[in-house]
């Protein structure tokens, strides 16, 4: 245990000591914040405006509660698996300088080290999305501040989940990389094409049958949804209580994702959990298992 702890606060603090590393993941949220609310805002606040017929009023301050959840929970939901991503770059790099070689010939023992790097990666990871959901709730304040204390607990459960699966996943893409060309070409695939599987960019319900089929079978799809629902649940209160039709109500959160189906039947929010959770663990497995061959091999 005494070596793990060494290992994760060796990770932890190259990690910090690293400008470059570090800046780059804590800038990246806050500029995906600019961006989607550039750009992917006005996209947003359309497809919420074309729910409800022409003479039917909507308040602006719930208009952009609206828009500012489907912008906050999107922002999480990339940032939560890209940020590990980068974060886990140690990893690669301790390959590359041969540090990793170095403390293999130590008596720290290979899982212990493999659990390092997860471990720090997660805790940094951790750190930043924080960050990036107190920036977010800023924003949320100015333009239409719906949540409760009990929404911002869970959306912190949500980040939590999101970023064990990230940190899970990046260390087993990870483990396989030797090279910064290697590293690089990875994170631009997973910044280019994760907000587009998950759901973050483009709400899965807009995509065609097919592919929604095929989505559904992800986990980070439940996890967007889930941040989403959390993010937004306010709001749909808020609907309630200005007697909006439920038909409209489902109907925005079937658009939005909030309401995710599999071949046909609604996900309950328990069962999103679930997934989420299974595939975490799953993936953990995996990882100790690749740790167990390649030690096995050598």
């Amino acid at each position: 245990m005494k070596s793990l702890i060494m290992l994760v606060r060796r990770n932890t603090k190259l990690f910090f000591k690293d400008k470059g590393m570090f800046f780059t993941s804590l800038i990246t949220p806050i500029i995906l914040l600019v961006l989607y609310i550039t750009f992917l805002g006005n996209v947003f606040r359309d497809n919420f405006s074309l729910t409800f017929p022409k003479d039917f009023n909507v308040s602006e301050k719930l208009i952009n509660g609206c828009v500012g959840g489907q912008l906050f929970s999107s922002l999480l939901a990339v940032c939560c698996i890209t940020v590990a991503f980068c974060s886990n770059m140690l990893m690669v790099q301790d390959k590359v300088t041969g540090a990793r070689y170095d403390l293999t010939i130590t008596p720290v023992k290979k899982f212990t080290l493999a659990f390092g790097y997860y471990i720090s990666t997660a805790l940094t990871t951790l750190i930043i999305c924080l960050i990036a959901a107190a920036a977010s709730f800023i924003y949320l304040a100015n333009v239409g501040w719906y949540m409760s204390a009990a929404d911002i607990m869970l959306i912190i459960l949500d980040v939590f989940l999101l970023v064990m699966f990230g940190t899970a996943l990046s260390s087993i893409i990870n483990f396989f990389l030797t090279s910064q060309g290697q590293m690089s070409a990875v994170g631009t695939i997973i910044s280019a094409g994760y907000g587009f599987i998950c759901g973050a960019y483009m709400p899965i319900s807009q995509f065609g049958g097919g592919l929604q089929k095929v989505l559904s079978f992800l986990p980070c799809t439940y996890g967007t949804s889930l941040i989403r629902n959390h993010a937004m649940r306010g709001v749909f209160n808020e609907m309630v209580s200005q007697h909006f039709p439920s038909q409209v109500i489902e109907g925005i959160k079937d658009s939005i994702d909030c309401n995710l189906y599999f071949f046909g039947d609604r996900v309950s929010i328990g069962a999103m959990y679930a997934i989420l959770a299974g595939a975490v663990a799953v993936l953990l497995i995996l990882y100790v298992i690749i740790n167990a061959l390649k030690i096995r091999s050598r």
